[in-house]
């Protein structure tokens, strides 16, 4: 296995292809531009493993589906996910799908770096895949009845304006409580939360009882 930080960069746009591959090689990696999904999973199976730069609109295939077979055909590379901005649902599908985290169109470089970062931190220690439950339960139990309210809202891919109306209140008060639940987190991505929210529904699920 080489020991150049290899990044496929799957976007059917050639001018995000060109720029993406600018920035990560400047930052040392070693980037390998794919123009389409369909076109990564043919390749993926046998090629060098490294971590993929995934963008979710695509024709023929979006990233969503990508990342699915993916999984249905064992390429285990870990995957950041480019969504558009607020999109908010598909970008909580990926993590879903365990994709380690997203970046909203147009991303910084320095946004970009740290995500592939993270990326090449889970393909090297796999026991950093998932936050143990009981860590996350307990992060989460500093949260007021609110802003557990407003995690649950994004974790079911909602975007403020319906968990504003779900609950009663405005976007901007929305807004307001999750800044306060990011704080309380510790967390300063959205991703970030969302993962200690995933990793906390699994314990959960982990400890139901079957026939319940």
């Amino acid at each position: 296995m080489s020991s150049e930080r290899l990044v496929y960069i799957v976007d059917d746009d050639d001018s995000v292809r060109r720029s993406a591959a600018f920035m990560l090689r400047h930052a040392g990696f070693k980037v390998e531009p794919v123009e389409s999904g369909v076109a990564f999973l043919k390749m993926a199976k046998g090629a060098e493993r490294g971590c993929v730069l995934l963008d979710v609109r695509m024709p023929d295939m979006d990233g969503l589906q990508v990342q699915q077979q993916m999984i249905k055909d064992g390429i285990d590379m870990p995957v950041v996910i480019l969504t558009g901005h607020g999109d908010i649902e598909i970008a909580v599908q990926a993590m879903r799908a365990g994709a380690v985290n997203f970046l909203e169109k147009p991303y910084e470089k320095e946004a970009l770096i740290a995500a592939m970062e993270e990326a090449f931190v889970r393909l090297a220690d796999s026991n950093l895949k998932e936050m143990a439950a009981s860590e996350a339960k307990v992060r989460l139990a500093c949260l007021t009845g609110r802003e557990q309210d407003v995690l649950d809202g994004l974790l079911a891919g909602l975007p403020n304006k319906t968990i504003a109306y779900d609950l009663g209140i405005s976007p901007r008060t929305v807004e307001i409580y999750r800044a306060n639940m990011m704080e309380k987190l510790r967390v300063r991505s959205l991703a970030d939360a969302l993962r200690i929210g995933f990793a906390a529904e699994r314990g959960e699920r982990h400890e139901r009882p079957a026939n319940s």
